[in-house]
């Protein structure tokens, strides 16, 4: 690593090295990530496939091409495949011997099974949260619940509120939970995404979240614990009952 000549301090963030020169500030990738260019190109493809495959932009069941991905992405076969490993350590993909790849099929009666691990797991996570988490978390989950507006749309307020769990699991400080409630999220945030336009407001997730953020502030970790226990449990009765008006419409079978 080439450091330039007037450099006068290097901060390690844990995420983007900060140079800090006499004249200005220029920010870099994580270190790791200079040390191996194939790392951060493949951790792009895994995001952007993962966000493509949550948000149902590739349908469940469908066939997935690396070529296309590599059209696309603007990305080259290594970080692609590298993407689809971790997307099928994380049930996203299934891969078939002799076959291909596809998105892994949706199953709605997995909601239940979700949802009781993460009621488990979600509040554990907010207790350490509450124990660890700085200022700076909060400032920033702060910001971003500022983000919604009366007229935000409930894609945009779902990014929302996975941004503030993520805040939260940062806070915890935990990365074993983190990497496990994130796998858990993907997969009921593509469950949700089928049935978002059945929900009818999701503004009250902003204001529980808005809850949380001042428990969490305040170091309460019983009342952080207890809220985003309340918060899942009703939107997850929202999607429940979504699921049942599309079962039961006359346009289902």
């Amino acid at each position: 690593m080439v450091l330039p000549n007037d450099c006068t301090c290097v901060v390690w963030t844990g995420r983007p090295v900060l140079l800090v020169t006499s004249g200005s500030l220029i920010y870099l990738y994580h270190i790791t990530a200079m040390m191996s260019p194939s790392t951060s190109l493949s951790e792009r493809a895994y995001h952007e496939i993962r966000r493509m495959i949550v948000r149902l932009d590739l349908a469940p069941g469908a066939v997935v091409r690396e070529d296309e991905l590599q059209s696309t992405l603007g990305l080259g076969r290594t970080p692609i495949r590298e993407a689809l490993q971790r997307l099928e350590r994380d049930q996203l993909v299934t891969v078939v011997p002799r076959r291909g790849v596809f998105v892994s099929n949706l199953d709605v009666g997995d909601l239940a099974l979700l949802y009781e691990t993460r009621s488990i797991l979600e509040p554990y996570a907010m207790r350490l949260a509450a124990a660890r988490g700085t200022e700076k978390h909060w400032a920033e989950m702060s910001a971003v619940l500022e983000q919604a507006l009366p007229h935000s749309p409930a894609d945009e307020l779902l990014a929302i509120d996975r941004r503030c769990r993520e805040l939260v699991w940062e806070a915890a400080d935990n990365r074993f939970l983190t990497d496990t409630l994130d796998m858990l999220y993907a997969q009921s945030d593509r469950v949700w995404h089928l049935y978002l336009g059945d929900v009818a407001d999701l503004h009250d997730m902003i204001a529980e979240h808005r809850e949380i953020l001042a428990a969490l502030r305040a170091g309460n970790a019983d009342r952080a614990a207890d809220l985003i226990d309340a918060h899942m449990r009703r939107f997850d009765e929202q999607i429940r009952a979504a699921v049942r008006r599309r079962l039961e419409s006359p346009l289902a079978g």
